[in-house]
């Protein structure tokens, strides 16, 4: 048995259903659980491990519902800097076929990396493309190395150009062959008991790649394992259009009628769902991932945030693509996602704390989870820190500690705990030596973009 003591914190926030705040906090942790939260001499003295938090803001670790690792390869390309989302693809798709194992494993790496400075603890990715022998292995290998909790999302593609779909044949995938592929590694590394550091998603990637046919087959397949499913859905008119002359519904109306609703199932997006679809998206208890920067980036619209929560939506955040958002910064999407919000002339659309609530509790309900996303007596030990005193918060953390991590410049993180496991000490990753690290995923992606991979 292994405890841990965090005392002291200047603000510490539970998240919890009652909202519950102490000034001169702490937590008391047995193993990788909380068993004790509250003001700092209320909690035992001693433990095996002390941290002192004074000056911190101390949260659950945030949860980020949607990414796309493998595009820190091909962050700001300037041929898709101005682009669309079908166009933005449509310059990708010829690179991303030359991806490798290795490729997969190092730009998993750096992705996670970025993602745990910034205050994430538990994420979920989903690569949909697995050429040249890469295997969702590859990323599930970097995440134990780097000590995230993570949610391994099989994607695929299965309908090319030729039958009528957006990418190139030649990157995707035998439908027969996706779904014995999901078999194996649900059954290799799928872990559904509580404070599990692994979960497998079955997840084909959108109406435009993937036929009826494999979107039904999959949902079968998911809850005879009882995994969770993942697309994309609704993010552009585009998307409408195309489904609407394929199948003769929306996109909503399409995942309705394929059984892809309900509270194993969560969509990226939905920037594009009519008040009517929302409200049976509320009323299956769908989640969605919001994912403010790309949407903003890629010129997809809005995302109709209030309406979503106000239905019943599960709701959480995503920092989506690594090359549609072009960062990993999850702290900084609860911004956007706050102020993007409030663009539509209401300046109470979403406040500082719902941004905060949907980047942990919404991230949590989106995932499928009830022990991570709060700090209370029974929930896993995930917990971040960051430090008041520094200069993108000062004159805003003295008013409002918790508020000036959204409204002034979102910091990185100063301490993680994940799993119980002290992750980010002093704002440095531990363990991990980050400089040869970039090296390579620099030498990668100048490979990839050349064509000189695969």
């Amino acid at each position: 048995m292994t405890t841990l003591l965090v005392k002291n914190a200047e603000l510490l926030v539970a998240m919890d259903d009652e909202d519950h705040r102490w000034s001169d906090g702490g937590l008391y942790a047995v193993d990788n659980v909380v068993r004790l939260v509250g003001p700092t001499a209320e909690l035992p003295s001693t433990a095996d491990s002390v941290i002192d938090a004074r000056g911190m803001v101390i949260l659950p670790g945030l949860v980020n519902t949607h990414h796309h690792f493998f595009q820190t390869l091909t962050r700001n390309l300037p041929a898709a800097q101005d682009a669309k989302l079908f166009d933005w693809l449509k310059v990708h798709y010829p690179i991303w076929a030359g991806l490798t194992p290795e490729a997969i494993h190092v730009s998993t790496k750096i992705a996670i990396a970025e993602l745990m400075l910034s205050g994430c603890t538990t994420a979920s990715d989903h690569t949909y493309l697995w050429p040249n022998g890469a295997r969702l292995d590859d990323q599930i290998e970097a995440a134990r190395e780097m000590g995230i909790r993570f949610h391994a999302a099989r994607g695929s593609m299965s309908v090319g150009e030729s039958t009528g779909g957006l990418p190139p044949d030649h990157v995707v995938e035998n439908e027969e062959a996706i779904l014995r592929d999901c078999r194996r590694v649900i059954e290799a590394y799928h872990d559904p008991a509580r404070y599990a550091m692994l979960r497998v998603v079955v997840a084909p990637c959108s109406p435009f790649s993937v036929s009826p046919a494999l979107m039904r087959q999959s949902a079968e397949l998911a809850r005879a394992y009882g995994v969770h499913l993942h697309t994309h859905l609704a993010e552009t008119l585009d998307e409408e259009d195309y489904c609407r002359q394929t199948f003769g519904h929306t996109p909503v109306e399409l995942a309705e009628d394929l059984a892809w609703t309900g509270p194993d199932v969560w969509h990226a997006h939905m920037v594009h769902a009519a008040p009517h679809e929302i409200a049976r998206l509320g009323q299956t208890r769908t989640g969605i991932a919001h994912c403010p920067s790309s949407n903003m980036r890629l010129a997809s619209g809005i995302a109709p945030v209030r309406a979503w929560l106000a239905a019943g939506v599960r709701v959480g955040l995503g920092v989506d693509g690594s090359a549609s958002n072009d960062g990993s910064h999850l702290l900084a999407e609860a911004r956007q996602a706050m102020l993007l919000q409030r663009v539509g002339g209401d300046p109470a659309a979403l406040t500082a704390t719902e941004a905060l609530r949907l980047a942990t509790r919404g991230g949590a309900a989106v995932l499928g989870r009830d022990d991570i996303g709060q700090l209370a007596p029974g929930m896993a030990a995930d917990f971040v820190g960051y430090r008041l005193d520094r200069l993108g918060l000062a004159g805003g953390a003295v008013h409002d500690p918790l508020a000036a991590l959204v409204f002034c410049q979102p910091p990185s993180v100063d301490l993680s705990v994940i799993d119980g496991r002290v992750r980010v000490e002093d704002g440095a990753l531990v363990d991990i030596d980050v400089p040869p690290l970039i090296v390579r995923h620099n030498a990668i992606a100048r490979a990839l973009v050349r064509g000189e991979l695969g």
